[in-house]
């Protein structure tokens, strides 16, 4: 089939590439002439496992293009997906339509035959509606169909997400549009991938409702984590005996210092708006979100707890920055706030991430950025781990001991255990494991975690 993609972002440029790898003859279709150039050389503009490779071989086998010229693109598409941006609107934290609603134009005025329009963008309930009414007043003789076709795409493992999904989400208002839609997806059927068509508007609050519960269990498991700490439970072991019950599944519930990423929170703050907009107030996913804004906030206070109570003039080692491991984004990282609130307590931070420093130099000042992470731990008074990249689930506990000035590892991500740390000599303070070591006063030798 021949498809279009407006838009050459994180979720436009995965499409485009998967798609094409299934045998479809795409064009990823981008405003930005510097980001469509460097495409056009190979070169990605973002951090993502295995993308690369299949840009490249898409682009050598003539299957995947990148232009900034809408018009001939979409003429001869017989799909056009819209993967433009949707940020909250600082007013009221609805989702920004503006992107959508400029492309829709462009799309109507350059339709040639039979068309269906999908939108991959995250939108409001009712969008779908509004999209098509548009295009009659541009076109009122076009021939399309309007479907939705949310992406539920893990960053960090966006391609395997997308070439074997748990399932895909096809909302469509007529059996042409279905079928067009489902030769879209053919290719997965032989990965028995379950295609869920509904209808439009039931698809739209599909991808709001899905990020707004996992993003519930993680600010769940977090309020856990606290109680566990204070009653002496592990919070651990208590997320694998609830995670087994296959009502509530395991993934998503473990503890650390809260969700961030370009989805989760903005996607609560428009469900909530939308609700609200509808009568009908969402009061858990309203909790979860406030929950999640103060939980990076305490994650600072922990840390300033955990070495004796002031960071002033101290040197913090930060390791990890981006919102979760393999991906360079930084928007909304718990990183951000964490080292926010440490700087204004006082102290001076190192920091290091295999990808995300580029990204973390536009959001974060006063930084000294570390070539790795023994570098990175030289001389600082403590050590923060806020992301849990692999590289930094083996380091070498003697030897960072060996070049920090006083041992205190703050693990926020629990991928270290209390033995291993204090036997390395640390002062180790987890998420929600029973009692945390006591905070390091001045002058008095370091204390290993009991138990």
């Amino acid at each position: 089939m021949r498809i279009a993609i407006i838009g050459s972002g994180y979720v436009g440029l995965v499409s485009g590439a998967c798609l094409a790898d299934f045998g479809h003859n795409v064009v990823c279709i981008d405003r930005d002439d510097a980001k469509i150039r460097a495409l056009q050389q190979g070169e990605i503009p973002i951090f993502e496992p295995l993308l690369a490779d299949l840009v490249i071989k898409n682009q050598r086998e003539d299957r995947l293009s990148f232009s900034t010229d809408l018009g001939p693109a979409v003429a001869e598409a017989e799909v056009v997906f819209i993967a433009v941006g949707t940020p909250a609107r600082q007013r009221d934290g609805q989702a920004d339509l503006s992107y959508v609603h400029a492309a829709v134009r462009d799309i109507a005025m350059s339709m040639s035959g039979y068309t269906v329009v999908v939108v991959k963008s995250t939108v409001p309930v009712g969008t779908g509606d509004g999209i098509e009414r548009l295009i009659r007043e541009v076109r009122p003789q076009a021939d399309v169909s309007v479907a939705s076709n949310p992406e539920f795409l893990r960053e960090g493992a966006a391609i395997g997400d997308f070439k074997r999904p748990d399932r895909i989400v096809i909302g469509v208002e007529d059996d042409r549009a279905r079928q067009v839609m489902s030769e879209v997806y053919r290719p997965l059927f032989l990965n028995t991938s379950p295609i869920v068509v509904m209808s439009r508007r039931s698809a739209e609050v599909t991808k709001y409702a899905a990020n707004a519960f996992l993003a519930t269990k993680i600010a769940f498991i977090n309020e856990v984590a606290d109680l566990c700490e204070q009653a002496g439970a592990d919070v651990q072991e208590v997320a694998h005996g609830i995670g087994l019950d296959k009502r509530i599944g395991g993934k998503f519930l473990h503890a650390g210092p809260g969700f961030g990423g370009s989805c989760f929170p903005k996607d609560m703050q428009a469900m909530i708006k939308m609700a609200q907009d509808h009568g009908t107030p969402l009061r858990i996913v309203e909790t979860a979100a406030a929950v999640n804004d103060q939980r990076k906030r305490v994650m600072a206070r922990k840390i300033i707890r955990a070495c004796g109570g002031s960071v002033r003039h101290r040197t913090i080692a930060v390791l990890g920055l981006t919102f979760k491991p393999n991906t360079d984004d930084m928007r909304d990282s718990p990183a951000i706030a964490i080292i926010t609130g440490l700087q204004d307590a006082g102290a001076r931070i190192r920091a290091y991430d295999p990808e995300g420093m580029d990204q973390a130099r536009t959001v974060l000042d006063d930084v000294a950025y570390c070539g790795d992470a023994y570098t990175c731990v030289e001389d600082a008074d403590a050590l923060v781990i806020v992301t849990e990249w692999d590289m930094f689930r083996a380091l070498d506990l003697d030897k960072i001991r060996g070049l920090m000035r006083r041992p205190v590892l703050v693990d926020l991500r629990n991928i270290y255990g209390a033995a291993e740390a204090t036997k390395a000599g640390f002062a180790y303070v987890s998420v929600g494991r029973g009692r945390q070591v006591p905070p390091v006063q001045e002058g008095a030798p370091i204390l290993a975690l009991v138990g």
